[in-house]
């Protein structure tokens, strides 16, 4: 069998997997990187490259200080608050938190929003003794939609403008994306408010945490320190480019900060990383790989291009490649998928003689349309362990938003940039 052969049975045993949960989520991760390396698809130096990937590392970085925002109680402090001014009430305070996700997130990293967010929604889960799976999931979602609103908010919308330039057009505008990202992030609010909570499991903040929060006598200081130190990481992370200093390496400049100035110890500091999530994403880098080098994932594209047929329907066309830029993102990189897709996108539109840019948008949000799996895209691998969500969870609420997602695109899409 050849090497493309290999990853795509190692991708369909994984996904079993997955969804069964027959094994630990990160031990199948991490289970079919291994695989892929006995059996010489990957270098031993590949399979184990996602530990070392820059994601990975901005994940410990924000996971030590969400850990010393419970610890010195600022994110307590900041759930009380905010369940003051909004209210316990578990709409409310949804549409308040997807609505600050989706702003923050099309300006930055949606993973470092997440990073930063995800600590204090725990503690306003715990001040309002309401469900906190619902609200993480709905800040994941709020997460990826809100990438679509600008170039800048994803990695896949870039890609789409540079392989329009490429191809000798005329690249999109910075904001013209929000035409599609707009109504895709408030549909994405509706549904969460409506029928995403419904179908996510209610499970609360666990009392021996909450109780280990609440119960330290907080030190001033070090919340106002570790405050300072967040503030800081947040700045860092919107203007990583103009200073020049990766995400990844503000984070760690952070978590270092926390311990130096004292707002939790080492040892804290270690275990408030989340083991979990960072193997279940390290493990995942090397498949997402595989299917890009040995050409899976264009074997797929290509599967799929053969069966539209030779004289297919524009809107045939901006339907089958959002079905396929986002049935590849749930296990791959988006930006890898949204890559592998592009250049297809524009030949076919090109062959059958209607824009492209319709096609290639549908191809870039779809990229961002990642809600039916942990691994889909780092913000979903982040609430995976504190919301204590199952693969199943993910597939519940995601599928019904990829198909609602789906018909807004194909509405509005054609609206904005005709064939």
């Amino acid at each position: 069998m050849d090497p493309a052969g290999i990853t795509l049975c190692v991708l369909g045993v994984a996904a079993l997997l997955f969804v069964t949960e027959l094994v630990p989520l990160a031990v199948t991760a991490m289970g079919s990187a291994i695989a892929l390396g006995l059996l010489g698809v990957l270098t031993p130096k590949e399979v184990f490259s996602g530990l070392s990937n820059s994601t990975v590392v901005l994940f410990a970085g924000m996971f030590v200080v969400g850990a010393a925002m419970f610890r010195t109680g600022l994110a307590q402090t900041i759930g009380v608050t905010v369940v003051r001014k909004s209210g316990s009430g578990e709409k409310r305070l949804m549409v308040a938190l997807m609505t600050i996700t989706i702003i923050i997130s099309a300006f930055s990293s949606n993973t470092a929003t997440v990073a930063c967010l995800m600590p204090v929604v725990i503690q306003i889960c715990a001040a309002a003794r309401i469900p906190v799976s619902t609200q993480l999931m709905a800040l994941a979602v709020a997460a990826n939609v809100g990438g679509t609103v600008t170039m800048i908010g994803t990695p896949p919308n870039i890609l789409m403008s540079a392989a329009l330039e490429n191809s000798g057009l005329a690249p999109f505008g910075f904001f013209e994306f929000a035409w599609i990202g707009i109504p895709l992030s408030i549909v994405g609010i509706i549904y969460m408010v409506t029928i995403g909570s419904r179908l996510c499991p209610r499970n609360m903040v666990e009392v021996e945490v909450e109780e280990g929060i609440v119960g330290e006598a907080h030190d001033k200081k070090h919340m106002i320190i570790c405050g300072i130190i967040l503030l800081c990481v947040i700045l860092a992370m919107v203007f990583s480019k103009t200073i020049h200093v990766p995400m990844q390496m503000a984070a760690i400049i952070a978590a270092l900060a926390c311990v130096l100035t004292g707002c939790l110890t080492e040892k804290q500091a270690y275990q408030g990383i989340d083991w979990v999530t960072i193997f279940l994403f390290a493990g995942m880098l090397p498949l997402a790989s595989a299917m890009e080098k040995t050409g899976a994932g264009k074997l797929i594209a290509d599967t799929v291009v053969g069966v539209i047929g030779s004289d297919p329907s524009p809107y045939l066309i901006v339907t089958a490649m959002f079905i396929l830029s986002c049935g590849l993102t749930q296990f791959m990189s988006n930006t890898a998928a949204a890559a592998l897709l592009a250049p297809i996108g524009i030949s076919i539109a090109q062959s059958i003689g209607v824009s492209p840019y319709p096609v290639i948008m549908a191809i870039g949000i779809a990229a961002s349309c990642a809600f039916t799996t942990p691994v889909a895209t780092p913000p979903n691998t982040l609430v995976l362990n504190a919301g204590r969500f199952h693969f199943m969870d993910y597939v519940k609420v995601g599928v019904p938003l990829v198909i609602v997602s789906l018909i807004v695109c194909v509405a509005v899409i054609p609206m904005v940039w005709p064939f």
